[in-house]
């Protein structure tokens, strides 16, 4: 029987996290490569923007359901809490590609593949002036420098956060990083030190989860002797199939690597984000 003396103290309350909202206007475009769109943003409102000490830094952007009157100035906690479900923003998560306080400018690459998805033909339709509503950061990556050498693998949807890491490295950084896109035409320059080699790897019309071209490239290429800091990132299934050649065939400890899934091939991010509870959206 538990009584006052043996009783479990009470866990201390949880003080819930403040909901801030940024909203900012689309201030230039810039085409990256035929399938990603660079939309730089700005505003006043970014001084409320608390950036975080990583280079994988991403931020939920709200998406306002067309045909509903909102109240102006939208808040999209507010909406949340008085409005019917299908009348809610609808949440998409990306990163930071990267912020200039000084110029209250904040940058974010989309994938953009026709008019598949909502996010992706919004970045390619998107004009100076159009407003964004975003809200975080979360993040919390940053390359070790203290490891002997880095590994960066991932599809376009970690390409962000592999450059912003690539660009934090010291000059004297060695490693490898690999990154798989469509195809050549999807090369971008990427700013990194003279030691880690960049290879991309193509998948030329494969479905993203069935091709093993980046799997394969790790798998193959050369691997330094030394402390390994990995940060791999991509399709879901990708990574399930990463995560077996990292922990098993490499024998790497949980604490050398960053590894998940930012996107489910054939799911909506609702879903994905809704199996990520379930067996078939764990990756660790």
């Amino acid at each position: 029987m538990t009584t006052a003396d043996t009783a479990p103290a009470a866990a201390p309350a949880r003080t819930p996290r403040p909901r801030v909202q940024i909203a900012l206007q689309v201030v230039r475009t810039e085409q990256l490569s035929p399938h990603m769109v660079r939309i730089v943003a700005g505003g006043p409102e970014l001084a409320k923007f608390e950036a975080k000490d990583a280079t994988d830094m991403y931020v939920k952007i709200h998406f306002l359901q067309p045909g509903v009157d909102y109240a102006q100035p939208v808040d999209v906690f507010a909406v949340r809490d008085t409005m019917p479900p299908e009348h809610w923003p609808v949440t998409r998560t990306y990163t930071v590609r990267w912020l200039d306080a000084a110029a209250q400018e904040i940058a974010i690459d989309f994938v953009v593949h026709g008019e598949e998805g909502l996010a992706g033909p919004w970045a390619a339709a998107a004009a100076p002036g159009d407003s964004i509503i975003f809200s975080g950061p979360g993040g919390a990556f940053k390359p070790n420098t203290d490891a002997d050498w880095h590994l960066f693998a991932g599809d376009e949807s970690a390409l962000p956060a592999i450059a912003a890491a690539l660009e934090s490295l010291p000059a004297d950084a060695r490693g490898h990083t690999y990154i798989e896109a469509d195809t050549a035409a999807d090369i971008q320059p990427l700013e990194k030190p003279d030691g880690v080699e960049l290879t991309w790897v193509f998948r030329n019309g494969t479905a993203p989860d069935q091709c093993t071209v980046l799997h394969d490239a790790v798998a193959n290429g050369p691997w330094p002797a030394g402390t390994v800091d990995a940060f791999v990132h991509g399709e879901r299934e990708y990574m399930k199939a990463m995560r077996e050649l990292l922990f098993k065939q490499r024998g790497l400890e949980h604490s050398q690597v960053s590894l998940s899934g930012y996107w489910a091939y054939g799911r909506t991010e609702d879903k994905f984000q809704a199996e990520k509870k379930q067996p078939i959206g764990k990756i660790l």
